[in-house]
């Protein structure tokens, strides 16, 4: 475990206050100087219901979960045993709960966790309107070492909504939670610690997500709302309008997509987000805008399936179906960001690949990205934003397919004199009349592969760390994890190398290659039951000899210490 930095879980049922707490303490850390990363587990319920808030907070930026829990704060133990593993602890961590609240279940107790039983209730009481959840803030922020004033000022801003009556018994109860925490030490973990200067950022997956999108250059959203994808929109509609762009909201995914479709035709970069059953929905009108050469984006903020699966549980288990799941030879872009603040880059690198290759580029987000917030250094403004050639003056000869070197042809606004074309899904010949003729369909497929295979995407494909004989290659979610693993592994003498690949497809031999290269053996990395990514490497990358693979589906996200484990075992 990273001595710099300490993991806190608060838990409890509907209406408890788990979730308000564990924000709490997460922005006031951020208030302070730390860095860190908060993710939530809840039911598929549409509101309330058992939660848990799970946050890590770090004097180092960090982008996942570390192997244990230091601290599970119970509010009550209702359903606990819903989402028990997803909270792992061991003999160093310790348990704080009520001690009106029961026996600690046996999911919680077999973990051989110290025990330790506070009036917590009780001294809610003593204060008017009391909440249990303000004395569980006030007993981790003196843990944590948080300063009164910060965490005063933090609930100020946050319940003066509410009254003055809300916000004076709020501050009167967290203190009391201090003075409950009195003899309890500061967390080991944060010995010695101390918080980075700068201005931090404290921002999810989803609202990064829709960050990227503007500074890409999008200015058409149309979506329909889908857990775990909603808060992209949510956060988009009021900035959109801030630079002349607009939202809607479409009755069904078949109606954004198409949408989209629309406005991209219409010469405006375009944007919608969904999850797995909405991105099956939208695969037929993908192939027509990959045929028609239309760029634009979907965001697929994965969550469990199939069907509607788990919709509140992060899985990489989307892969297949946006690499290979539409109709016919589709051509088109595949990405995935590596961290919650990758959200930003991903998506804006995305929008510029799909209006320079017009063609329609998928965003493979999950569920803990969107849904987690993490405290960032500010994140710097990359000065490159979507750039599609347009035809401005065609001529009589004017052809909107014509096959050109790079497989890129100038693509006209409508309303441009001489620019008139007909766009559609059947096959076509480079004017863009339907053609059945075999060469008319064998040069357009070429046309549409070259342009991507082609294409220089430089460095980005994916970021590379580190070297050694073994290499953990891996994407999204997982990333995270097989991140910290390999550094921690370098800090032990174990030379291991990353490759966390972004760009999904098209695929990159020649750069795999230089990348892999004094590489005897590989770790897969992913969240999903059918290791689709380990399959998709073998069949379409050299690997070496020895290839392996971690992998499993949700809810249990994959941590640093079973990395590290499976490698040492195996080298």
């Amino acid at each position: 475990m990273n001595n710099q930095s300490i993991s806190i879980a608060v838990a409890g049922s509907g209406g408890a206050g788990a979730m308000t707490t564990g924000n709490a303490l997460f922005d006031a850390a951020a208030k302070v100087g730390w860095y860190g990363i908060l993710s939530r587990t809840v039911g598929p319920q549409i509101r309330g219901g058992e939660a848990a808030a799970m946050l890590r907070l770090s004097a180092e930026p960090s982008s996942g979960p570390d192997d244990f829990f230091d601290v599970l704060l119970a509010i009550d133990w209702k359903n606990i045993e819903r989402f028990a593993p997803e909270i792992p602890l061991n003999a160093d961590s310790l348990i704080i709960c009520d001690v009106k609240a029961g026996d600690v279940p046996e999911e919680i107790a077999r973990s051989g966790a110290r025990i330790l039983q506070l009036p917590i209730a009780d001294t809610a009481k003593k204060v008017k309107n009391g909440r249990p959840n303000m004395v569980a803030l006030g007993i981790l922020a003196k843990m944590v070492d948080l300063p009164e004033a910060t965490v005063a000022s933090l609930l100020e801003s946050k319940l003066n909504s509410k009254g003055e009556q809300a916000v004076q018994s709020s501050l009167e109860t967290v203190v009391l939670g201090r003075e409950l925490a009195a003899d309890l030490p500061t967390l080991a973990h944060f010995a010695g610690a101390t918080p980075a200067t700068g201005q931090r950022w404290v921002i999810s997956g989803n609202e990064a997500t829709g960050l990227g999108a503007i500074r890409g250059g999008v200015r058409f959203v149309a979506a329909y709302p889908i857990t775990p994808a909603t808060e992209v929109l949510e956060w988009l509609a009021p900035q959109l309008p801030k630079v002349g762009g607009t939202l809607v909201q479409a009755e069904d995914e078949l109606s954004s997509i198409n949408m989209l479709i629309g406005a991209s035709f219409g010469g405006v970069p375009s944007l919608t987000s969904t999850s797995g059953p909405g991105l099956s929905l939208m695969t037929e009108s993908l192939g027509l805008a990959v045929a028609a050469e239309v760029p634009l984006v979907v965001v697929d903020v994965m969550r469990g399936g199939p069907s509607t699966g788990i919709p509140t549980k992060p899985e990489q288990s989307d892969l297949n179906i946006a690499v290979y799941g539409l109709h016919g030879d589709a051509p088109h872009l595949v990405l995935a960001p590596l961290s919650v603040e990758d959200c930003i880059f991903t998506t804006q690198w995305s929008v510029c690949l799909a209006e320079a290759l017009q063609t329609p580029a998928i965003v493979l987000s999950d569920q803990f990205l969107g849904q987690a917030r993490a405290i960032i250094d500010k994140p710097v403004d990359l000065a490159f934003i979507a750039q599609r050639k347009v035809s401005d003056q065609p001529g009589e000869d004017f052809a909107r397919y014509a096959v050109t070197a790079d497989g890129i042809s100038p693509m006209p606004i409508p309303g441009t004199a001489g620019g008139q074309y007909v766009a559609e899904g059947l096959a076509h010949s480079p004017v863009g009349l339907p053609s059945t003729r075999t060469d008319h369909h064998s040069e357009q497929m070429d046309k549409r592969l070259r342009k991507l295979a082609d294409f220089n995407y430089g460095d980005h494909w994916a970021d590379i760390e580190g070297d050694g004989e073994t290499a953990v290659i891996s994407w999204g979610l997982a990333a995270t994890a097989s991140r910290e693993a390999v550094r921690r592994l370098r800090d032990q003498d174990v030379a291991v190398k990353l490759i966390a690949v972004r760009l999904i497809s098209p695929v990159q031999p020649e750069k795999m290659v230089q990348a892999l290269e004094g590489v005897k053996r590989v770790l897969v990395i992913e969240l999903n039951h059918s290791g689709q990514f380990y399959r998709f490497m073998r069949a379409h990358y050299d690997m070496p000899a020895e290839v392996k693979t971690l992998n499993r589906p949700s809810p249990l996200v994959i941590r640093p210490g079973e990395i590290m484990h499976k490698i040492k075992a195996w080298s």
